[in-house]
Order: C-alpha cells, then sequence, then structure tokens
C-alpha cells in the first residue's frame, strides 16, 4: 500500500501529505497534548455508562494509544466520550453564523448559556434514533443513524434546535457524526499512516460486531470549559 492509495479520510493525518498547521492545536490544546480553557456550551448524547458501548469503545481507546504514532494524539478524558447532536457555541468562534444573530457576540458564555437554558425552557424533544458505527480516524469514530427513520430523526432535532437557539452552521445539513477520542499533535509519518489503515478497520469491525448500536444517554445540553468535561446542565429526552 502506497500513498497514493490512501482514502481522503485519512490522508489529513500524512506529514508529508499535508504538512501545513494542524486545526485547533494552540487553541484547543498544545503540543504536549495538554487541553487548554476553551469555554461554550454543546448538546451531547453521552454513552450509556456499563454498556457493551462504553466498554468497547474503551478498549479501542486504548488500542489507539498503542498504535505507531499514538504518541502524537492528544486524549481527552474517557468520561467525556459523547456524540455531538448539535454545536453549540464557543469562546474562539465568536462569529456569525456560529452565533444567534439576535444576540452580540461579545455576551460572555456564561451568559450565552443561560440565553439557551431560557430558550430550551419546555423544549419537546425529538423522535427517537439509534446510531451505528461507520467508520474510524486516529480523532476517533464516525456514526450514521441506522435506518431512513432514524437519521430522518436526527435532522428533526437539528432542525427544531436550530431554529429555537437562532443559528445554523455552514454544515449544518452535512454535519458528521462522531465521537472524538483525540486530536493531533503532530500529524504521522507515511509508514505509520500506512498502519494505521488497517488497524481502524479491524477497530469499525470489532466495534460493529460487538455494539452494533451505540448505546447512548439523552441528548443533553451542556456546559465545558475544555474538552475533558460536558456538564449535563439540561436533558432532553431520549432516544430509543
Amino acid at each position: 500500500m502506497t500513498l497514493s492509495k490512501l482514502p481522503p479520510h485519512l490522508s489529513g493525518f500524512s506529514r508529508s501529505l499535508h504538512p501545513e498547521p494542524i486545526p485547533h492545536l494552540g487553541t484547543r490544546y498544545n503540543s504536549s497534548g495538554v487541553f487548554l480553557p476553551e469555554p461554550g456550551n454543546t448538546i451531547v448524547c453521552h454513552l450509556v455508562p456499563g454498556s457493551e458501548t462504553e466498554v468497547v469503545l474503551r478498549e479501542m481507546r486504548q488500542r489507539y494509544r498503542a498504535m505507531p504514532g499514538g504518541e502524537r494524539l492528544a486524549f481527552t478524558a474517557e468520561s467525556s466520550l459523547h456524540m455531538t447532536l448539535f454545536q453549540g457555541i464557543i469562546e474562539y468562534r465568536r462569529q456569525l453564523p456560529f452565533w444567534p444573530d439576535d444576540v452580540p457576540l461579545e455576551t460572555p458564555i456564561d451568559d450565552m448559556t443561560a440565553i439557551f437554558l431560557d430558550r430550551l425552557a419546555g423544549f419537546q424533544p425529538g423522535p427517537a434514533f439509534q446510531m451505528e458505527i461507520t467508520g474510524a480516524t486516529p480523532n476517533g469514530l464516525t456514526l450514521q443513524g441506522v435506518s431512513k427513520e432514524d437519521r430522518a430523526a436526527l435532522r428533526t432535532w437539528r432542525d427544531r434546535l436550530a431554529d429555537l437557539l437562532g443559528y445554523r452552521h455552514p454544515d449544518h445539513e452535512t454535519y458528521a457524526f462522531h465521537i472524538t477520542f483525540a486530536y493531533l499533535t503532530e500529524r504521522f509519518e507515511d509508514e505509520a499512516i500506512l498502519e494505521w489503515q488497517s488497524f481502524l478497520d479491524e477497530v469499525v469491525e470489532e466495534i460493529r460486531r460487538r455494539a452494533p448500536l451505540i448505546a447512548l444517554r439523552p441528548p443533553a445540553f451542556c456546559s465545558f470549559g475544555d474538552m475533558n468535561h460536558f456538564e449535563e446542565l439540561l436533558v432532553l429526552d431520549a432516544p430509543a
């Protein structure tokens, strides 16, 4: 296998193919893998504690650490593992359309969280949905709704939350659901990224075998100070 045949979702992790600066390095975390203050809020589904999903994902996360180049990954805390349902606002992204256009861009994060809690009061939950793993990268896992009904339910949740909270990110229609394990501090050498390709195929196969449906807690509006902890402030109700 040569780099010329590396799939697009992995090419960005190659040092030789992508020598440009790494997104979020220096703002979200530093080159030593220490996470930096980056306050904001978001709507996520945490893993169900004690579920086979949690067990296998934690095992895979440990296998990531042992891979060649694993030392170039900044791992978030195990307790923070989640799937983002709808992106909130964040300190270092104070611009439209990432912010409600009816609230000043300089509004403090804590005030924004209070505003969103007010808007979410009485929110009627969307339809139930189920998720499955579809792929993996050195950053973590990609997911999608299992059926067309699940995918429609996800769109309904996201559309209603966008209308209620007052903004839509440019990728609102194409947002890729995911569970993050880690962030790159340095891109991989060619030999390492080629090893990761076959490893990640094995990861996807094992997760799909052991946890064909990803066990998620109810969507919850959360605040965070960095990427290591997402404090649930308001549970919006559960998918199936």
